[in-house]
């Protein structure tokens, strides 16, 4: 089990790095735009959510990943943001910070999800779901 978690937040976090290299590739390459689109959709995302110290139940999984896209396009959004203010806007300079976070937080407790800590699917109880 450990191991398993261990490989997944290294796959995480090589993921940005391998959207980078698929950089070098020609123009129009499907081999090139589908890793940089892959990550830059749910990369930093998943790396922040997915790894929690003892793993996530079936409801935390669905909320990790319905969580991840949003967070990893918000990050992508305020990384290209703070790029064309300073104009210095390229896919190289685009993707390196975004590496780099999802590297670094791939290394982290994932960030607590509400699913996770009450047990995934709020069963009912006679005054109400879980707390």
């Amino acid at each position: 089990m450990q191991r398993n978690r261990t490989w997944y937040r290294a796959a995480l976090a090589a993921s940005g790095w391998l959207a980078l290299a698929a950089t070098a590739l020609p123009g129009g390459s499907a081999l090139r735009w589908i890793p940089v689109l892959a990550f830059v959709a749910f990369g930093p995302g998943l790396a922040l959510l997915h790894p929690q110290p003892r793993g996530l139940r079936p409801g935390a999984r669905l909320e990790a990943l319905a969580l991840a896209a949003p967070v990893s396009l918000s990050l992508a959004t305020l990384t290209a943001t703070a790029l064309f203010l300073l104009e210095g806007f390229t896919t190289t300079a685009f993707l390196i910070p975004l590496a780099a976070f999802a590297t670094v937080v791939a290394a982290l407790p994932g960030v607590p999800l509400p699913a996770a800590t009450r047990g995934a699917a709020g069963r009912a109880g006679p005054d109400g779901p879980d707390r």
